[in-house]
């Protein structure tokens, strides 16, 4: 049994408790060496005590950033939603009782929600997007690796238990250092800022941090996470909404549709899947820690401190 570590005093309403998640290992460092309403974590004193535990609705069409019209899924996909599709997902989702790997995402999604779609022009990956309040996120975690193009990449992503067909389900595993794509920013001609791990702690970051996302899209601040949090009926609650239908215990009301991903520690280890999911904020909390939202098997959804080495999921917000 995996016991959580929550975060106290400012982060959260969960207070100084432990909850214990079913099955599963250690939360997690490094991919690589290189109320209702949650504070901004901005002190890396604070952040230590909790990250000791880490190293043991509907969308209307939107036009996405890669000039590829947002439409809705059914229109898009034609016959995803015909009755054989609907049997397929029927058939594997029969009699699951738990988290599987051998379901596809396209049979997670809340098939009552109408969501959009946005291209990614980079490596023309089709995401669903999803407006929630104000707010337009993707609908599924970021599958970007192209460390080509990208340097930031290197060494610094992964798929869970380093299996390609993971990431088809869940997306990739990011350290904050690749999340934040910290060689475009310490070789930014403006304004470079030298962020990544064991870095200036201080180091200020852009108010809107592109990141690894793709243009037009952004690595989401710790205040957007609250703006979603509020939009849901405030943090208490707010990870029963956020989480998919199937694959654990969510409602997936508003069509964020959030799997239980779990990451990867700096010693190798991979954990916590079909147990919890994290999802990187932009926010620095020292020169060794990042804020991130965490879901769990608990009503809750909250911001936490983790090590900036951790590999964790990436939600990618519109701009």
């Amino acid at each position: 049994m995996m016991l959580k570590n929550l975060w106290c005093g400012k982060m959260s309403l969960r207070g100084c408790v432990a909850v214990a998640a079913v099955s599963g290992l250690l939360l997690l460092a490094a991919c690589d060496e290189d109320s209702g309403t949650s504070a901004p974590i901005n002190n890396e004193s604070e952040s230590s005590s909790s990250t000791d535990s880490l190293n043991s609705s509907s969308s209307s069409s939107e036009e996405s950033s890669s000039g590829v019209e947002e439409v809705s899924s059914s229109s898009q996909d034609g016959s995803s939603s015909s009755l054989s599709a609907a049997l397929n997902c029927s058939v594997l989702l029969e009699g699951e009782t738990g988290w599987s790997w051998d379901v596809p995402k396209e049979c997670r999604f809340n098939p009552n929600i109408t969501y959009g779609t946005m291209t990614d022009s980079r490596d023309n990956k089709v995401y669903k997007t999803v407006k929630i309040g104000n707010q337009v996120w993707m609908a599924e975690n970021l599958n970007y690796a192209d460390s080509v193009k990208t340097p930031s990449l290197l060494e610094r992503s992964c798929c869970y238990d380093n299996k390609a067909e993971n990431c088809a389900v869940t997306g990739r595993l990011y350290t904050w250092a690749a999340a934040i794509d910290s060689v475009k920013l310490a070789t930014d001609a403006d304004n470079p800022q030298d962020c990544g791990f064991d870095k200036s702690w201080n180091c200020t970051l852009p108010a809107k941090v592109q990141g690894i996302c793709p243009d037009g899209w952004h690595l989401p601040t710790q205040e957007e996470w609250i703006t979603l949090f509020a939009e849901v009926g405030g943090e208490l609650g707010a990870g029963k909404i956020l989480k998919a239908q199937t694959g654990w215990d969510g409602t997936d009301s508003v069509g964020f549709s959030a799997l239980p991903a779990g990451g990867r520690g700096n010693g190798g280890q991979f954990g916590a899947d079909g147990n919890s999911a994290y999802f990187w904020c932009s926010n620095s909390a020292g020169s060794f820690y990042a804020s991130y939202m965490s879901l769990d098997y608990t009503v809750y959804a909250g911001l936490e401190p983790g090590l900036k080495e951790a590999a964790f999921s990436v939600r990618c917000l519109k701009d």
